[in-house]
C-alpha cells in the first residue's frame, strides 16, 4: 500500500518555505539547520491546530531574538492559502488555525487511501529485530507473558506500518539449570505413568499437571528403558522431549492470542557441539571481545544491593561493562568452565548484529531491569557502536475479577495462565486492555470490566463505535440505495462528494481527529509505544459516538438526513473516514474491527 500525506509534514514544509523566504529577503542567514523544528498540536486547543518551534530553534543562529523571528515567519505564513490564523505566543512560539478546507481535504486524503492511510516511510526499509515473550520453556505461559506477546507484536505491527523491515523473533531458553530442572521434573513424571508414586514434587522441580502428558509419551515411547539409564544418559533425551512438547504449547498459546514469529532462536545452537568446539559461538564472541581489549582477567568486589547470580569471589574473565556504561564490569565464565548467561546474551546479540540487524528491541519482563545496562553495553562493544538496543520493560499484571485478586490455576501450580485468561474473555479484550497501558506501567486486569458493555471498558467502546459507523451504512441504505457495500468501493465514490457542508464544530473537531493519525503512527513507531495507538483510538471513538448522540439531540445533525441525500452522503463520508480509521488501529494491535456487535 502507499504512504499517505501527513498534514503536519504539509504544514511543517510550509514552515520550512516561510524560513527560506525569509533568508532570501535577508532576515536571516541561508543555510541553518532546521532539523529541530516540529510542527504538532498545541497542548492547548484554544490555541489552535498547530504549533511550531521554529523561531525558538533558530533564533540564535539567525542571531535575532526569538520574538522577533517569530513574527517575521508568521507574516510569511499568513499569506499561506492553507492558514486562516496565526499568532504569536510566549517567548516566541507560533499558533496556527488553518482554514476549513484544509480538513475537508484530509478527509478526502482519508477516503482516497484507504486501509492505507496512516502507512509511513518513516523507516526506510531498515531491518529492526523485535525479540518478545521468550518464555522459558519450562511449562504453559502465562499471564505475564500474555503482555509481553501482545505488547511485542503490536509494536511489531506499528514498526512494518511505518516503514521498517520488521523480523519478529522468540528466544528459545534451551540451555542451562531450568531447562534441567524441566527434565528431572518430566522424568519424575515419566515415573508416575508407569504406575510409581512418586509422592509430593520436590522443592527446586515444576509441580504442575502440564508436565503429565510429557511423562505419558516418554512412557509410551520408552516403556521401562530409561529407568535402567543413569541420568546423565536419560537426560538429555528427556529435556528434548520436554522443550519440544512445552514449546508446542507455547506456540499453541501464541495462536490463541494470534501473536505470531518468524524466527524461534535456540540458546544451545549457540554452543554447538560443545564449549570450545568450532561452532561455539560464545567462545568466538568472547575471542573477538579480547582482541578489541574489551576483556581482563581479574576481580569484583561483592554487588550492592540485589545478589548477582554471575559474581564469584575470585580472579575470572571479566567484560569491561563499564567502559560502555555499565555500572561494574561483568564476568563470562564460571569456575566449572561453563558461560554466565551473560556470555550466552552477549553471543546471541552478536548474531542478530550479524545478521543484519542494527536496530534491535527486546522486550523483557519486569524482574530484569537491572539486566538492561550490561547488554546495551554489550551490543555497543560487539558492533562497534553501530547497532542500538532498546529494552522495554513490560511491567506487572494484577489480574482482577470484581475488584477481588484472582486464585491462582490448579493446572499450572502457581500461576494463571495465558489461555484460561483468553478462553475466559475472547482474544480481543486481552490484546487491547494489554495495550491500553503504557507498557512500563502496572496493569489491573479486570475479568468482569473488561466485558462491561459501557463506556468504560475502552475494548467494547471503540469496537462498537466501528460497529456503530457500519450500522449507519446499512441504515443509509434507504436514502442512497446505490450506495457500495464494499468499503473501497464507498470510499472511492464518497470522496467525490463536496464537503463543504461538513461546518458543525463536532463535524470538525472528527476530521481533525482522523487526521492526526498519521503523526500518531509516526510518534507511536518513533517511541516504541503501541499504547499510543489504544489511546487515540478511544479517543477518536468517543468523539465519533457524542456526535451520534448529538443528532440524538438535534436532528438536522444526524449522519442520515431523511429529504437530502446530498447531505446524508456528505456525512456518510466523515462516517466512512472514522471507521477506516478505527479498522487501521485496531488492526495494528492486533484486535477485530466488527461490523456489529452482538
Amino acid at each position: 500500500m502507499s504512504q499517505s500525506p501527513n498534514i503536519f509534514a504539509l504544514v511543517l514544509d510550509k514552515v520550512r518555505a516561510a524560513n527560506a523566504a525569509l533568508a532570501a529577503d535577508g532576515v536571516m542567514p541561508a543555510g541553518l539547520d532546521q532539523s529541530r523544528i516540529v510542527v504538532e498540536p498545541p497542548r492547548d486547543a484554544a490555541h489552535g491546530d498547530m504549533a511550531t518551534n521554529a523561531a525558538m530553534v533558530l533564533a540564535k543562529d539567525a542571531g535575532k531574538k526569538p520574538r522577533d523571528l517569530a513574527e517575521a515567519i508568521a507574516g510569511k505564513l499568513r499569506a499561506d492559502a492553507l492558514v486562516d490564523t496565526v499568532e504569536v505566543a510566549g517567548p516566541g512560539f507560533i499558533n496556527l488555525t488553518l482554514k476549513p478546507a484544509a480538513w475537508t481535504e484530509e478527509l478526502r486524503v482519508v477516503l482516497a487511501a484507504g486501509a492505507g492511510y496512516g502507512r509511513s516511510g518513516l523507516g526506510q526499509a531498515e531491518p529492526v529485530n523485535v525479540e518478545y515473550v521468550s518464555a522459558n520453556p519450562t511449562g504453559p505461559m502465562h499471564v505475564g507473558h500474555c503482555r509481553g506477546a501482545v505488547f511485542g507484536d503490536a509494536l511489531a505491527n506499528l514498526l512494518s506500518f511505518a516503514g521498517y523491515k520488521v523480523t519478529r523473533e522468540y528466544y528459545v531458553n534451551d540451555a542451562g539449570a531450568q531447562v534441567d530442572a524441566l527434565a528431572r521434573s518430566a522424568f519424575l513424571r515419566y515415573r508416575e505413568a508407569l504406575g510409581e508414586d512418586i509422592g509430593p514434587i520436590p522443592e527446586g522441580l515444576y509441580p504442575g499437571d502440564y508436565l503429565k502428558p510429557v511423562g505419558e509419551a516418554l512412557a509410551e515411547e520408552y516403556g521401562r528403558a530409561l529407568l535402567q539409564q543413569p541420568e546423565s544418559d536419560w537426560l538429555p533425551t528427556v529435556r528434548q522431549r520436554a522443550i519440544d512438547m512445552m514449546m508446542d504449547e507455547i506456540r499453541g498459546d501464541l495462536t490463541t492470542l494470534n501473536v505470531r514469529h518468524d524466527v524461534f532462536f535456540s540458546e544451545r545452537s549457540l554452543i554447538g557441539s560443545g564449549i570450545g568446539q568450532p561452532d561455539d559461538q560464545v567462545a568466538r564472541t568472547i575471542d573477538v571481545l579480547r582482541q578489541d581489549g574489551h576483556i581482563y582477567e581479574g576481580r569484583l568486589p561483592p554487588p550492592k544491593g540485589a545478589p548477582d547470580d554471575d559474581w564469584e569471589d575470585r580472579e575470572q574473565t571479566l567484560f569491561r561493562a563499564t567502559d560502555f556504561g555499565d555500572d561494574v564490569d561483568r564476568p563470562l565464565m564460571k569456575s566449572d568452565g561453563t558461560y554466565t548467561y551473560f556470555a550466552s546474551d552477549i553471543a546471541y546479540h552478536r548474531n542478530k548484529f550479524e545478521r543484519g540487524f542494527n536496530n534491535l528491541i527486546d522486550v523483557w519482563g519486569a524482574d530484569h531491569g537491572g539486566y538492561i545496562k550490561r547488554v546495551q553495553a554489550a551490543v555497543k562493544a560487539i558492533s562497534g557502536g553501530k547497532a542500538e538496543l532498546d529494552v522495554k520493560i513490560v511491567q506487572l499484571v494484577k489480574l482482577l475479577r470484581a475488584g477481588e485478586p484472582v486464585k491462582m490455576s490448579k493446572r499450572a501450580g502457581d500461576f494463571v495462565t495465558l489461555r484460561e485468561v483468553v478462553d475466559e474473555v475472547g482474544r480481543d479484550a486481552v490484546r487491547f486492555m494489554m495495550l491500553y497501558r503504557k507498557n512500563d506501567a502496572v496493569l489491573d486486569f479486570d475479568f468482569v470490566k473488561v466485558q462491561e458493555q459501557s463506556r468504560d471498558n475502552p475494548v467494547f467502546y471503540v469496537q462498537y463505535g466501528h460497529a456503530r459507523g457500519c450500522s449507519v451504512f446499512r441504515n443509509a441504505a434507504e436514502v442512497v440505495p446505490d450506495l457500495p457495500t464494499d468499503a473501497d468501493a464507498r470510499s472511492k465514490l464518497l470522496k467525490e462528494i463536496p464537503l463543504e457542508r461538513l461546518d458543525d464544530p463536532g463535524e470538525a473537531s472528527l476530521m481533525r481527529r482522523l487526521a492526526l493519525y498519521p503523526r500518531l503512527v509516526e510518534a507511536a513507531a518513533g517511541a516504541h509505544e503501541p499504547h499510543r495507538v489504544a489511546f487515540y483510538l478511544y479517543e477518536l471513538a468517543s468523539e465519533f459516538h457524542a456526535q451520534w448522540n448529538r443528532g440524538k439531540d438535534t436532528p438536522h445533525l444526524r449522519f442520515i438526513i431523511q429529504n437530502d441525500p446530498l447531505m446524508t452522503m456528505t456525512r456518510l463520508a466523515l462516517v466512512q473516514g472514522v471507521v477506516t480509521v478505527l479498522a487501521s488501529g485496531l488492526g495494528l494491535l492486533g484486535v477485530e474491527a466488527p461490523e456489529e456487535m452482538r
